[in-house]
């Protein structure tokens, strides 16, 4: 039996639970990806684009009028966008120092994963500051899935943070990251388990690690729960690790075991 173009209409506007529609504001998600590009323009004058700086700014402007919950909470951010722009250059400044690979602020500016990933946090961490819902995250998952860098836009992040190569990097919500902290690739900011309320869903409670100022967490390293990194610390590449660390701490897996067969050949 044929069903027809009704039918059809019906069952896509029935009501399920997990799909809810009522009180729903329609989120443009172009919008979203030209203000973040806007926001860049700004932040990063001259970088990205060649028109002149306050043809963008009014730019950025007017599509935050149109794309926040009110004018208040507009003018609110586009008062903070000076500080955004000093900590991202402050982002610059740790990448750049981090990697004897990068050639000057430029290269890192225009090229690295790392700092796309953090104008993205920047923007919509300060965003969700002012009581914005939704478009904060989606802000974070536009750099997440550029980059392959996952930071939710509730962390916490400090002064002069870098992260190298970065693919694979989860930094979750209630994560706490202090000043000149230095991530690699595939390193997990995780929480260790969950809380759930009487309804059985899971309680947003601080869940999630705090790495005190210069902290080094190398390659595929999990850090997970609420636990605290002390200052100074290094945790080595491939560690797991579910207790605090007191400052200046070292954490690295054991050497491995090389085995020989008789005739001096390598297993």
């Amino acid at each position: 039996m044929k069903i027809t173009r009704d039918q059809i209409l019906a069952g896509l506007s029935a009501k399920i639970d997990f799909i809810p529609c009522d009180g729903v504001e329609c989120i443009d998600t172009n919008e979203i990806k030209e203000a973040v590009r806007l926001f860049r323009t700004c932040v990063f004058n001259g970088y990205f684009c060649t028109d002149p700086l306050p043809v963008n700014l009014d730019a950025f402007i007017k599509i935050l009028y149109h794309m926040l919950p009110s004018q208040a909470v507009a003018d609110e951010f586009i008062a903070r966008i000076p500080e955004l722009r000093r900590l991202l250059a402050t982002d610059v400044k740790a990448v750049f120092d981090g990697d004897p690979a990068a050639v000057d602020y430029q290269e890192v500016i225009i090229s690295y994963p790392a700092i796309t990933a953090m104008t993205h946090y920047r923007f919509a961490h300060a965003l969700l500051k002012l009581g914005v819902q939704v478009i904060p995250r989606a802000i974070t998952e536009l750099a997440h899935s550029a980059t392959g860098i996952d930071i939710h836009p509730g962390a916490e992040i400090g002064e002069y943070f870098s992260i190298d190569h970065g693919t694979g990097v989860v930094i979750g919500e209630t994560s706490v990251i202090g000043n000149h902290v230095r991530l690699y690739q595939g390193v997990t900011l995780g929480a260790r388990s969950f809380k759930f309320d009487e309804s059985g869903n899971p309680m947003r409670l601080p869940r999630h690690p705090i790495l005190e100022d210069n902290v080094v967490v190398y390659s595929n390293s999990s850090i997970l729960g609420r636990i605290r990194i002390g200052h100074d610390s290094i945790i080595g590449g491939n560690v797991w690790q579910t207790q605090d660390l007191p400052p200046y701490s070292r954490v690295v897996q054991g050497k491995p075991q090389v085995s020989y067969f008789s005739d001096g050949s390598g297993i």
